[in-house]
Formats: structure tokens, sequence, C-alpha cells
């Protein structure tokens, strides 16, 4: 079997898997941001119909499943596996929107970085023969999230300048192991990266050194230029980690014209008070199942990396003193195989 593997992070995959459907579930306050058209479904209610936060997360996901796999024309039984995971406790988010439903289910957590980590395992299975038809998806809640991380709502506490705002959305993305296209060719799994950054309401600072650390992977397993795509977008460091993640490659002698965030993109952050942008694992699987591969399907643009940053804190290791670990996980999506 040939060797599929270039450095120490990277695989080149064989037989790249094709996207086949996708969709986004986003609620109010995303549907009032930039990227409202690119969305399947905004509800006004975020609660969606549901009596907990918590099982509103579940809701998006079924809604978001079942609006991909209309697009693909399955249904879910014709899925081999279903790879998906939240930011809550036992990813329950998850756990319970496949609650009964005729698919294979494998549960992950990689915080923000799920969405990139599922299409990358998805991906890998594909390539290997381990299927033919996966789902990837992940949510998060704005208010499920305040509950797990930080403090209830009722509580009123005010957020600092460098704080991000959780998204309330889900986004899936179905892959085949063939199609039309566009297609995952490479996989850059990161490393767990820790700067001693403390502060859980500065995400963007505690994730910037694992975007940098594994583009920098991805540049130099692939030998690969940051112009070799039209857009490299993270998720989700915001505005200020994006920042950070520009300012060490312009230092390296390496502008990245074509580098953007998720938590940028979602929101007016002049218009709608974000503070440093969107975060959340809902943020870039939305930005993702909607923006991005909409422009890539309508020939805005031919090969885009999208990298996926998650925080792996958690409120006891925040109450214990720990700094926050991070990572990051890219993905190469091309128009052509």
């Amino acid at each position: 079997m040939a060797n599929k593997k270039l450095g120490r992070q990277t695989v080149a995959l064989q037989d790249p898997p094709s996207v086949i459907g996708s969709a986004a579930v986003v609620g109010k306050k995303e549907g009032e941001g930039p990227l409202a058209a690119t969305f399947d479904h905004i509800s006004q209610d975020d609660s969606f119909g549901e009596r907990s936060w918590e099982k509103a997360e579940s809701a998006m996901q079924k809604l978001a499943l079942a609006a991909a796999l209309s697009k693909a024309g399955l249904s879910v039984s014709g899925l081999d596996y279903l790879l998906a995971g939240d930011l809550l406790n036992q990813c329950i988010g998850s756990g319970f929107a496949v609650r009964g439903q005729d698919v294979p289910f494998l549960g992950l957590y990689g915080a923000c970085s799920t969405m990139a980590e599922s299409l990358s395992l998805a991906s890998m299975l594909l390539d290997g023969g381990y299927g033919t038809k996966i789902a990837a998806m992940t949510s998060s809640h704005f208010c499920s999230a305040e509950r797990q991380y930080r403090s209830p709502l009722e509580y009123g506490g005010q957020r600092t300048p460098t704080a991000q705002w959780t998204v309330t959305g889900s986004g899936c993305v179905i892959l085949a192991d063939q199609g039309p296209g566009p297609y995952i060719t490479h996989v850059t799994t990161g490393k767990v990266v820790d700067k001693g950054i403390k502060d859980a309401a500065n995400m963007g600072a505690a994730m910037a050194p694992a975007a940098y650390s594994t583009l920098s992977a991805h540049f130099q397993d692939t030998g690969r230029k940051p112009s070799d795509y039209d857009l490299i977008v993270t998720g989700d460091l915001g505005q200020l980690g994006r920042d950070i993640v520009a300012d060490w490659f312009h230092r390296d002698g390496m502008d990245l014209k074509n580098f953007n965030d998720c938590g940028t993109l979602i929101y007016d952050l002049e218009g709608q008070d974000v503070h440093c942008g969107g975060s959340g694992c809902g943020c870039s699987a939305v930005v993702l199942a909607g923006m991005l591969l909409n422009g890539m399907a309508g020939g805005r643009w031919k090969r885009i990396l999208f990298c996926g940053t998650g925080a792996l804190l958690s409120p006891t290791s925040s109450q214990q003193g720990e700094s926050i670990p991070a990572i990051c996980h890219a993905v190469a999506l091309d128009i052509r195989k």
C-alpha cells in the first residue's frame, strides 16, 4: 500500500472524498449577520421549540443532518458512519441528537476544532475504504455554552474586550467516496500547543499558537505556499487571534493576504455586540457548510484551507489555575482531485 503520509503531520488522500451535501442551521443573532443568505435555516426562536438550551442544541443538529441528507439524496440509514461532537459535557448535544437514528456513531471532542476533526477522520475513513458515505457534524449554542463554561445568563456578567460570542448553530457535511466535488485532498492533524494563556475570556490568544503551528506544519509537509490557496480560513480565533497569527507569519516573511477567520466573518463586528467575534463548535461549521462550500460550488474559490481551532479547557481546569491547551486541524478542499 502506498504511503500517504507527508512529513510528520499531513496525509495526502489517495482517493479524495467528495462533499455531496451540506447544511447550516443557525439562531436569530447569526441570521442578522452578513452571512444570513448562506444558511439553510434561521430560527427566530433560539430554543428551537425545546424546553432547555441543551435540547435546543440537539434539535439544531437534527435539522442540519436532515437538510444535508436531503441535499445528498440520502436517508440516515445510507450513512456508514456519523461523526459528531459539541461543547457540552459528555457531548450530550450530539449523542442525544443521534439517539434513535439508524447510523453507527462516533462521538468526538475537539472543542471548536470539532468540525475540522470530524472532516479529517471521515475523509481518512473513506480514503481507507471503510465506507462510502459519512456525515461530519457539530454544534454550539450561546446559552448552553454560557452555562457550561462561564455563568448562567441570569448572572449578567460583563464581557471583556477580548471575549467572543458563542455561535448558536449547527453544521453538517456529507462526504462520499465518489462525487463531483469539492474534494478533501489533504489533512493536517494538529498537536496540542500551550503557551501559558490562562484567561478564558481571551480564547483567540490561547488558540493562535496552535493555528500557527498547524499552518506551518501544513506548508512544510506539503511544500505548498499560502498563495497556493484562494482562501485560508481559521475558526475560531476571532479578530485578536487572527491578527496574532497574521503577525507571526509576517515576521516569518510570509504575508497571509488571503487569510480570514470564521469568527470575524459570521458577525458584523461593528454593528453586532460580539466584541472579538464568534466562537464555538458551530461557528466554523456553519461558515463552512454555508459560505465556504457555496462559494466553491459557485466558482468563487477553487482551493481552500479550512483550519479548525479549539481550546481544550474545562471549568474545572480553569478553576484549578491551569493554562489553556489548544489544537488546530487543517483540511484542504479543492474543486479538483
